[in-house]
């Protein structure tokens, strides 16, 4: 028996890996299997230019055998196995891999010839020592293909190794795992039970495309007996099966035309907890520069926590089969958080773990891939079925408007296009590329109204002079719709306009000397009205946008009345430092202005119940709270006496 140290530094270095590198001890089980995995198909690989090899493709496995009693868990394989200087090499040497070896050796043979189609995972040197997370002694046993000589390696995880020559019947590797008794932190025992190894094996391994086999302890009833009385109990017996506890083929890697609609949908619901099939399936096979495979899913509704902090974005990642991530955050923007699915690629660059992605430039590639891809689909469902992508604009619309407005508006050029707002003229949701084919040659901007619905926003007065001239308004009725539209800017040269601007309609000569003459002739009004409602107002007067309706309120400064709600509700402790400066429009041509004007002239007391009476009035109309209902209330009583 050979006695000898780690080649690294040993303690610190194993004690590092073990305890800080993985977060979840868990993993030990998909690492040591994907070794398994990559012996099995080193020998394949020998397989297609060496008769000798002996085994068919279909006879390949990855045997796991617990064994309670024991404390053990093994894990063997009929793979290539490893010669004496391979075991101390790989073993014995902290983060040196035989598989990247292996895979750099491949490239080189195949260099001038394409892309090789060997696929190797464990390229990463470490995980093989994750063992020692839940073992306090690795025994590895193994027989390299073409010897008939095979070696065992043993060790605590401590202060080195040993190595003997020893009888092994077959080509292939055993590990062998002692597992460590159970502490008051810790519970080993999981790991030895039959049903958590088979959930871990569909957890991170379920696609490692050799079978994971396990002999499962049954139970079944015994047939009934023939001649059985009616008073016969039905008895019950134990039995021993092998079973093979992971699928092999991931739906993603399966061409699409050979996918049914239901297997995509079953997925979808068992994957994530859904009762109800996704509105679309994105079924991805990317290649250039980084291949890879996605199956992507838009839900039918949004979760119960998706607009909450708790909500938590991200694809499955996987590498060639094995869970990698189970939610990688990097392969989606902010805006389309609300997808589900899984990536599969063995180009990403990952850290010696295989826990956590690096920022790649392979990764980015991807992620713009799919965003791309995500918008295409979305704007398919736009226009082949409307009523599911308005169910689609229902769950997650707010969404994609937060993502118009997030980095600066950067992601507007991109998301605009998918944008749903209620139209006054269709009477129903339409997108800007809709309202904009529909425009009259000569309108200039495109209207807008906000307010808390469509019916308040339809009763707005400022609305009137818009529509009775044949042009379509957009309602804005959610909080982020008049910070969308300000972003936006403008769509193919047409800006957005309110119908609260003062030159929402371009007056013709006339009209501006019109407006300038009721303006002088009424500014003892608008002062007396001013002056009577002090900071209340920014300003009053006359207004250009109201047709039959008497007043209204609107907005100097970029902070719109909406706006100011919206503050209110997101942090009423500093509203007021967000408050927009009100302006009173007053229309010169109303009867109530003419009794206001009266009242100026005559009876500055009732003058001044008119004012406060006008701009409370403006204050429902906009859908603003009374600063005094009680004084209000008495103000329009005392009219009535």
């Amino acid at each position: 028996m050979e006695k000898k140290e780690f080649q690294a530094e040993s303690h610190r270095l194993l004690d590092l890996m073990v305890n800080s590198i993985y977060t979840h001890k868990e993993i030990f089980l998909r690492e040591l299997i994907s070794n398994a995995s990559d012996a099995i198909d080193k020998l394949a690989y020998r397989a297609l230019t060496d008769d000798k090899v002996g085994v068919e493709r279909d006879e390949f496995k990855i045997t796991l055998t617990p064994d309670q009693i024991a404390r053990t868990l093994t894990i063997s394989d009929n793979g290539i196995g490893m010669t004496h200087d391979e075991l101390e090499e790989n073993l014995g040497t902290i983060a040196k891999s035989g598989s990247l070896q292996f895979k750099k050796d491949m490239a080189a043979k195949d260099a001038g010839e394409g892309k090789s189609d060997v696929d190797i995972i464990g390229q990463f040197g470490v995980g093989f020592y994750s063992a020692f997370m839940v073992a306090d002694q690795v025994t590895v046993t193994s027989r390299a293909y073409g010897s008939e000589e095979a070696w065992r390696w043993a060790s605590d995880g401590k202060d080195g190794y040993t190595m003997e020559p020893c009888r092994k019947d077959s080509v292939g590797t055993e590990v062998v795992l002692h597992i460590k008794p159970n502490t008051e932190e810790e519970h080993y025992d999981e790991f030895l039970e039959q049903y958590r190894i088979s959930d871990l094996v569909k957890k991170y391994s379920d696609y490692i495309h050799y079978p994971i086999v396990m002999l499962m302890h049954k139970s079944r009833q015994k047939p009934r007996p023939e001649d059985a009385g009616e008073d016969y109990k039905p008895e019950w017996e134990d039995y021993d099966e092998w079973e093979t506890l992971n699928s092999m083929v991931p739906l993603w890697q399966r061409p699409k035309e050979e996918v049914t609609q239901e297997e995509y949908n079953q997925f979808y619901k068992e994957k994530y907890g859904d009762w109800e099939d996704p509105l679309r399936v994105i079924h991805i096979r990317g290649e250039g520069m980084v291949d890879f495979r996605a199956m992507l899913y838009i839900p039918a509704h949004a979760p119960y926590n998706f607009y909450t902090r708790d909500y938590q974005k991200g694809l499955q990642l996987y590498s060639s089969g094995v869970l990698i991530m189970d939610q990688c955050p990097d392969l989606l923007p902010d805006h389309f958080r609300f997808v589900k699915g899984v990536v599969d690629s063995q180009d990403f660059s990952l850290n010696i773990s295989r826990e956590m992605l690096q920022h790649t430039r392979q990764l980015k590639m991807v992620a713009k891939n799919l965003e791309k891809n995500i918008k295409n689909e979305l704007l398919k469902l736009q226009k082949e079925d409307r009523s599911k992508y308005e169910q689609f604009w229902k769950a997650f619309g707010t969404q994609i408007k937060y993502g118009v407005l997030d980095d600066y508006g950067s992601h507007k050029d991109l998301l605009k296009d998918l944008l749903l707002f209620w139209s006054s003229k269709e009477g129903k949701l339409v997108t800007l590329a809709e309202y904009k084919d529909r425009m009259p040659e000569e309108q200039k901007y495109i209207y807008f109204a906000a307010g808390e619905s469509v019916d308040k926003i339809a009763a707005l007065p400022q609305t009137e002079r818009i529509r009775d001239k044949g042009y379509e308004i957009l309602y804005l009725t959610e909080e982020p719709d008049e910070f969308v539209v300000n972003a936006l800017g403008e769509l193919d040269g047409k800006a957005f306009k309110s119908v609260n601007d003062e030159d929402a309609l371009p007056a013709t000569d006339e009209e501006k000397a019109q407006a300038e003459k009721q303006a002088e002739e009424n500014k003892d009004v608008l002062a007396f009205v001013k002056e009577t409602l002090g900071d209340k107002i920014h300003e009053a007067r006359i207004s250009k946008i109201l047709k039959t309706g008497a007043v209204c309120l609107t907005t100097e400064g970029p902070i719109t009345l909406e706006m100011e709600k919206y503050f209110r509700r997101v942090d009423p402790e500093h509203s007021g430092d967000m408050r927009a400066q009100r302006v009173l429009e007053l229309n010169p041509e109303s009867e109530a202005f003419a009794a206001l004007r009266t009242a100026v002239d005559s009876d500055k007391e009732k003058a001044g119940v008119y004012a406060e009476l006008l701009y409370n009035q403006a204050l429902l109309i906009a859908g603003l709270p009374l600063e005094d209902p009680v004084r209000y209330t008495q103000l329009v009583c005392s009219l009535m006496r």
